[in-house]
């Protein structure tokens, strides 16, 4: 779901699928800063979800600072693209797992 897309839009599929994507950037370009109004949009996707075996992945802006706020949304699954490639990636994954759990 991009930034704009109401989570209305996986209403009516969520018995056949298996993971709802949340773009919290607009996609284009990576190094993009996360969009905090979407840790709302994956609160309400993850009640919407409830019992289901549904995965909320979360692409954009994910970083040390971000990935907490993410994970206690709901989301269980994110994506790291400059955050783990800008440096030294054994140190930036560290670092964004410690926070996850921080």
């Amino acid at each position: 779901l991009n930034p704009a897309t109401p989570i209305n839009a996986v209403k009516y599929v969520l018995d056949e699928i298996d993971l709802i994507l949340v773009m919290s950037v607009n996609p284009g370009f990576g190094g993009q800063s996360f969009i905090p109004s979407q840790l709302e949009k994956i609160k309400r996707l993850k009640d919407m979800v409830g019992d289901r075996d549904i995965d909320i992945q979360v692409d954009g802006g994910v970083n040390p600072k971000t990935i907490k706020d993410v994970v206690d949304a709901g989301a269980n699954v994110v994506v790291a693209g400059s955050a783990v490639f800008g440096g030294d990636y054994a140190e930036n994954i560290q670092a964004i797992r410690d926070g996850a759990v921080s």
